[in-house]
């Protein structure tokens, strides 16, 4: 290969390959699909996903690394998906939301998508079934955990089937031409707490800040308010076409989000999960009562990652109860012996493959 024609030539063999081979693979995905349909399985299995993915990453000679792997195969899972039986996904919107972005990476482009306004209403939809996935956040590494979220776990039937982690990035989108022309700034509450320093440099934080639901819905604003800016996502920025006057905001640029992935069924251990459970002790009120839960974790070897109080909304005497994650799918025997112990005081909210990087 000593020109490019040459090399444009190789390149064009390789990918008729690669059509060819998709395709082959596409076949065996409708035979699954036709599999699942009759034994009424769940199309979208995300352990046996991290599965292929780890068995690729294993045997990867480069130059590809683990990221560029995950991210062409998940759209290869997200396309083969849709072959199987195309599934509705609902989401925090609106279109061009951090929570949008985070759904389409794991369910690709082709999927059917439905934005709704609030997260109890991601909640409504998939519980009467008008979707077969729902998408919300659930913590950020810089505001802590989304209560909501919390809140609405503790009282559906739905199960977290999946997590993944999201750098956030926020740019600074205006159709002025200049900063001294922009009379008003649309964000999110969070955006504009985020992005203070930035604002403060830019002698920004004296004009006025209008806070809305979402930086989606910020960006929609500012198209349509040629003297404002948005605080929003570069993706949101170009969905609605505002051009980005300065990207990467943020004050702090390790600034992740951790979204789940709701369903009504159950994962098969993935030998790499994490658990999510709800816990409303009994003898709350009792000297080391929560000590002595935990303790049981501590002897049974199971290793916690996170737990999270909420006040309990149905104890008048402003009782709390306990998210906590930990590593371990709920069917592995160390898992169950804990739990076992504890039966009465345990809400379990989901098994499923451990996240991997923010993507």
């Amino acid at each position: 290969m000593n020109t490019l024609q040459e090399c444009r030539s190789v390149i064009d063999t390789i990918d008729d390959e690669i059509l060819r081979l998709l395709n082959e693979r596409m076949k065996v995905v409708q035979r699954v699909g036709e599999i699942k349909h009759q034994s009424k399985a769940a199309v979208y299995r995300p352990e046996r996903e991290k599965e292929i993915i780890e068995r690729l990453s294993t045997h990867n000679q480069g130059p590809l690394n683990r990221a560029a792997i995950e991210a062409i195969f998940l759209e290869i899972f997200a396309v083969a998906r849709n072959l199987e039986l195309p599934e509705r996904i609902a989401y925090l919107g609106p279109e061009g939301s951090f929570t949008h972005q985070a759904a389409e990476s794991r369910f690709g482009a082709m999927s059917d998508y439905l934005s709704l306004g609030s997260i109890e209403a991601v909640f409504r939809t998939i519980e009467a079934k008008r979707a077969k996935f729902g998408v919300v956040p659930i913590e950020n590494s810089r505001d802590g955990v989304v209560g909501e979220t919390l809140d609405l776990l503790a009282a559906s039937p739905m199960k977290i089937v999946s997590e993944l982690y999201m750098s956030i990035h926020m740019a600074f989108a205006t159709k002025a031409h200049k900063l001294s022309e922009i009379k008003r700034i649309y964000s999110k509450d969070k955006g504009f707490g985020q992005c203070r320093a930035f604002l403060s440099e830019h002698g920004l934080d004296t004009i006025e800040h209008i806070p809305v639901e979402s930086t989606a819905k910020a960006a929609i604003m500012a198209s349509h308010d040629p003297e404002s800016a948005a605080i929003c996502s570069h993706i949101a920025a170009k969905l609605y076409g505002i051009p980005s006057m300065f990207e990467n905001i943020e004050d702090i640029h390790n600034n992740h989000t951790r979204f789940v992935i709701l369903s009504d069924f159950e994962n098969l251990p993935s030998g790499d999960d994490k658990t999510s459970i709800l816990v409303r002790l009994k003898d709350a009120q009792k000297p080391g009562a929560l000590a002595h839960f935990l303790r049981d974790f501590d002897e049974g070897k199971v290793n916690l990652s996170k737990i999270e109080s909420r006040p309990s909304r149905d104890d008048k005497s402003f009782g709390y109860w306990f998210f906590i994650d930990f590593y371990g799918h709920i069917e592995d025997k160390a898992v169950q012996q804990v739990l076992r112990q504890h039966s009465d005081e345990i809400t379990w909210l989901g098994s499923y493959a451990k996240g991997e990087h923010a993507i």
